[in-house]
């Protein structure tokens, strides 16, 4: 699903960004409720930034990337977490690229987001290739979603992926 969001940038750089685990809901600009498997997953777009609620048996689990006044925690590279009886993994990098890679990634990830029937995505006005996409997925028992936040007066993609699954106990020796 593609969407227009009516909104100004509201993370106006890459460096803003701050992620945390176990924020309350923020109000979205958009929203995509989703069924894989037995998980309710909704995907939250919040102005440049993004907000998971993951809900199954196992407990819920939300995920927020944003500009948070007076966050202290950056966005890190890693994360990997025992969440009860979830095993959680986060990742992010930035990628910077030319002004054409930029507009070539953007129209494909754009593209590959809003037909997928687990895809969301935002553009800002303004600018063809300012963004937020999220796409989300069930592979072998996990929930696992990638996203994409896009700052193209920078060049700059901030790409995160996050696994979300039960933690399966080591065979016996």
């Amino acid at each position: 699903m593609l969407t227009t969001l009516q909104t100004a940038y509201s993370d106006t750089r890459a460096a803003d960004l701050a992620w945390t685990l176990g924020r309350e809901p923020l109000p979205a600009l958009a929203v995509l409720d989703l069924r894989l498997g037995g998980a309710e997953l909704q995907l939250r777009l919040l102005g440049a930034s993004h907000q998971v609620l993951l809900q199954e048996e196992q407990g819920v689990c939300s995920e927020t990337v944003a500009c948070m006044p007076g966050s202290s925690t950056p966005l890190p590279l890693g994360v990997a977490k025992r969440l009860g009886d979830w095993e959680y993994e986060f990742a992010a990098r930035v990628e910077t690229l030319t002004q054409g890679q930029f507009a070539g990634r953007a129209q494909e990830l754009l593209a590959l987001v809003s037909d997928h029937p687990h895809g969301l995505a935002g553009t800002f006005p303004g600018s063809p290739y300012a963004f937020t996409a999220m796409l989300a997925q069930r592979i072998e028992g996990q929930v696992r979603w990638r996203t994409w936040h896009a700052y193209p007066q920078e060049g700059q993609l901030v790409v995160t992926r996050t696994r979300v699954g039960v933690r399966i106990p080591a065979p016996a020796a």
